[in-house]
């Protein structure tokens, strides 16, 4: 058994120096995890396209359906810790194919039923799969490339997130909006399928970190930065789920309750923009970027506050919301690895933690400000958050969200 280990120990090592000495990205292998990105976001955010056909078809309210989204976060927020932890030593391509194995099955048991309290245990465990494949993927890509060139590869095992906002979702939506959201939830299950495959064909195996080479928890909680990383995911997250999850009311402010298919679209497309630029700059931007679409964000929903009923200023400022969102996972995890160093894996699962947690958060908060208020409510609520994250983000200078070119500390 130390021998496989040693073996094992040795072959990673020699793959390290041999894509150091290639530049070649593995394109194929980072396509593969970015598909499996692709799986988490459309899975998670398809109820919010979704939204009345879904209260509809299972009898409910929209805040009750948004709760399906809330679900979801809980499962990755609870799991993606004991799971990573308890994964840690088994062998990386057998836990992405678990988790992958876990949306196939809790996506069909979406799509099939009839009952609400089924839905959300369903919705619960499609959660938890994300929690594990999240708290693996950046890692994952980390480890197929040199140094120098983590961030490129980041951004492309990243790419399957705006692409399910900008395709998938409005996909999704207007097919759910003719056959029926069941239908939705069945496509990405035949997808799952086809991944699978994908990973069994491209995706390297890597063994699994040996129990001695764990950091403590506490231990990787307490480095200089990981708090104000998390910090900045939690305030930033919680701001854009709360007006994501309920998309749909607040359009219907400017007459666009009929449009959300095409303002989704419109946010995706802008989204993939920003990651393509994000993958050119990330090394030896990562500061500035994050400081500038937190701050744009924060314009756009001072903007939204002052003409959320006229459609065009909606259209613009939608745009504009997907240009600051799109780079944000590369931006937020690039930030935590480099910052936590060798506990890298342990704080990306507690980055989703983090995230799910905001996404929950956002799925409550929303709920709440939508039945009593409105959803002309939500914009004052996003600015006092992303005011909270540009702070931190500025004074965490030194650590964190460091100044000048990354130095890409190992993973």
């Amino acid at each position: 058994m130390e021998k496989d280990i040693a073996l094992d120990t040795k072959n990673d090592a020699l793959g390290r120096r041999s894509a150091e000495a290639d530049d070649r990205l593995p394109i194929p292998a980072l396509l593969a995890l970015a598909m499996t990105g692709f799986i988490c976001i459309i899975t998670e955010t398809l109820p919010a396209g979704l939204l009345p056909q879904m209260a509809k078809g299972l009898g409910i309210s929209n805040s009750l359906a948004g709760q399906t989204v809330t679900a979801y976060a809980l499962g990755s927020l609870l799991a993606a810790i004991p799971l990573t932890v308890a994964t840690r030593s088994w062998r990386r391509r057998t836990v992405l194919l678990l988790a992958i194995v876990g949306f196939l099955v809790f996506n069909s048991v979406t799509a099939w039923s009839s009952h609400y309290w089924l839905t959300l245990a369903a919705r619960f465990f499609a959660g938890v799969a994300a929690g594990l494949s999240w708290s693996l993927l950046a890692g994952y890509a980390r480890r197929m490339v040199a140094v120098h060139q983590q961030g490129k590869a980041m951004a492309i095992a990243m790419v399957g997130t705006p692409i399910a906002l900008s395709l998938g979702l409005p996909l999704g939506t207007w097919l759910g909006g003719i056959i029926g959201w069941r239908s939705a939830f069945l496509a990405i299950s035949a997808l799952t399928v086809i991944l699978i495959v994908w990973v069994l064909a491209k995706v390297p195996d890597y063994p699994g970190h040996s129990r001695h080479e764990s950091m403590p928890i506490s231990n990787v909680l307490t480095t200089p930065g990981v708090r104000p990383v998390l910090s900045v995911v939690i305030a930033w997250m919680l701001a854009h789920n709360i007006l994501y999850t309920y998309i749909s009311p607040f359009l219907t402010l400017a007459g666009l309750g009929s449009k959300v298919d095409i303002l989704l679209l419109v946010f995706g497309l802008a989204a993939l923009v920003a990651i393509a630029i994000t993958g050119k700059i990330i090394d030896r931007y990562l500061r500035l970027c994050v400081l500038i679409s937190l701050a744009i964000f924060a314009l756009v929903s001072l903007t939204f506050m002052w003409f959320s009923q006229i459609a065009a200023v909606v259209y613009v400022g939608v745009a504009v919301w997907g240009l600051t969102f799109g780079g944000a996972a590369t931006l937020l995890q690039t930030a935590l690895a480099d910052t936590a160093g060798e506990g890298a894996d342990i704080a990306l699962s507690m980055n989703v933690v983090a995230w799910n947690g905001a996404i929950a958060a956002g799925g409550i908060t929303g709920g709440i400000l939508l039945d009593h208020w409105g959803a002309h409510a939500f914009p004052p609520v996003l600015i006092l958050l992303l005011a909270i994250a540009f702070t931190i983000s500025w004074w965490a200078k030194a650590h964190g969200f460091s100044a000048g070119a990354r130095t890409g500390h190992g993973n």
